[in-house]
């Protein structure tokens, strides 16, 4: 009986023991993608919510994704039909190794010329000419675009260049490249150049070849038929911007967009694997699947929804019965899982809402909050609120009677006196 008990105590500590020492697995996180990259981030273009992050904080070289700060300053800047003057500084400061576009000293180019030679061909003489023009040196430039960086809520981002070569005190993390490139996807000249595939810089003054062809260096947007392990192509992609430099390895900011979700992605320091593909590809791919295949963008009220039925004050006996509407549709990015899950509003109406209305005139705001992101919108009149007059014709008739009923009292008071 003793060694029935001892036996019974000794299976029950290994039981506990086993379910502390095996590992748990949470079937929520069987999906996550394997990501071999030393830091990489996926994030919803539209609100900003992070879908997966490795090392997203981790101080890193964003060689020429630095680019793109560049270009978003440039057309704040500048117009797309300015020209610009190539300096000496712009073509003999690019070290051997760096991507030109054979830019020649006194060429004059339009701004949008240079920026597409920038975001296609990732040339490095087209951004120091392009910073000299907006700020006369690449020192005033890294200040502009340093502040840029701050004022985008960038924590750990310092530029020293317009073009991301080399140095130790030029760097930036996944976090905040994602943060200056959803920025910059708002800009919609920055969206065609970042999904450009070819260009061709016209023969000038200073160049009379017509031979200066750019042909993008994402392979994300390349068109290609092989069945080959390195096609990349991806025909949801939009953009954006890809660097290297031997510091940095591979690095590459890409945008996509499926079904009204857009995503983006920055993956850094990425290499090589043993079949010899790029793994800044590969990752990429294994973000973008696993962000379409586990969320969606739900429509949860269409535009002119009804979220709620008002009555208003002083209004007339037809018109007083009012309909809260949306003003436009609200979509909210949810996990795939959790489609059929309720969603409960948050309405907030205007204070002392009266007639006359009009409709459309904003007369509150719906709100949804999903996983820490809110979704809002105004909400209008649905229909014309017409005021009541019958309140001021009362009131009217009550003065009328307070007058005559002191008329008549005075006049009696009047003839008891005489």
């Amino acid at each position: 009986m003793k060694s029935i008990k001892k036996f019974s105590v000794c299976f029950i500590i290994f039981m506990c023991l086993a379910c502390f020492l095996l590992p748990k697995v949470n079937a929520s996180n069987e999906n996550i993608p394997n990501i071999v990259s030393p830091a990489a981030i996926l994030m919803d273009l539209k609100t900003g919510k992070i879908l997966y992050e490795k090392n997203i904080d981790k101080k890193m070289y964003p060689a020429s994704l630095t680019k793109v700060m560049t270009a978003i300053i440039v057309l704040e800047k500048c117009d797309l039909n300015e020209y610009a003057t190539v300096s000496y500084n712009s073509v003999m400061s690019i070290s051997t190794g760096y991507v030109t576009a054979n830019l020649q000293v006194g060429e004059k180019l339009t701004v949008e010329q240079l920026l597409n030679v920038l975001m296609v061909g990732s040339s490095n003489d087209a951004a120091i000419v392009l910073a000299e023009h907006v700020s006369g040196s690449v020192e005033e430039f890294s200040k502009l675009m340093n502040e840029k960086a701050k004022e985008l809520g960038c924590t750990s981002t310092n530029f020293v260049n317009p073009n991301g070569a080399h140095d130790e005190n030029h760097y930036s993390t996944a976090h905040d490249l994602a943060l200056i490139a959803k920025y910059a996807m708002q800009n919609e000249t920055f969206r065609t150049l970042v999904s450009t595939t070819t260009y061709k810089l016209p023969a000038t003054d200073k160049y009379e070849k017509n031979d200066r062809l750019f042909t993008t260096t994402n392979a994300l947007l390349i068109p290609n038929n092989s069945q080959t392990a390195d096609n990349y192509y991806y025909k949801y992609a939009t953009g954006v911007k890809t660097g290297f430099t031997t510091p940095a390895k591979n690095c590459l900011i890409a945008s996509a967009k499926k079904d009204d979700l857009e995503l983006l992605t920055v993956v850094l320091g990425a290499g090589q694997n043993e079949q010899g593909l790029s793994e800044r590809y590969l990752d990429t791919l294994n973000l973008f699947e696993y962000g379409y295949n586990n969320y969606v963008l739900k429509e949860i009220v269409k535009e002119q929804g009804v979220i709620q039925t008002i009555n208003v004050k002083n209004a007339t006996r037809n018109t007083k019965k009012l309909d809260a509407v949306t003003a436009n549709s609200i979509s909210v990015l949810i996990k795939a899982s959790d489609t059929d899950n309720a969603l409960l509003p948050k309405v907030q109406l205007n204070e002392n809402i009266k007639a006359p209305i009009k409709k459309g005139d904003v007369i509150g705001t719906v709100s949804y909050n999903v996983e820490g992101i809110e979704y809002s919108e105004n909400l209008i009149a649905n229909n014309d609120v017409k005021q009541s007059y019958a309140f001021i014709i009362i009131l009217i008739l009550v003065i009328i009677v307070l007058i005559l009923l002191y008329i008549k009292l005075k006049s009696k008071k009047g003839i008891s006196l005489s």
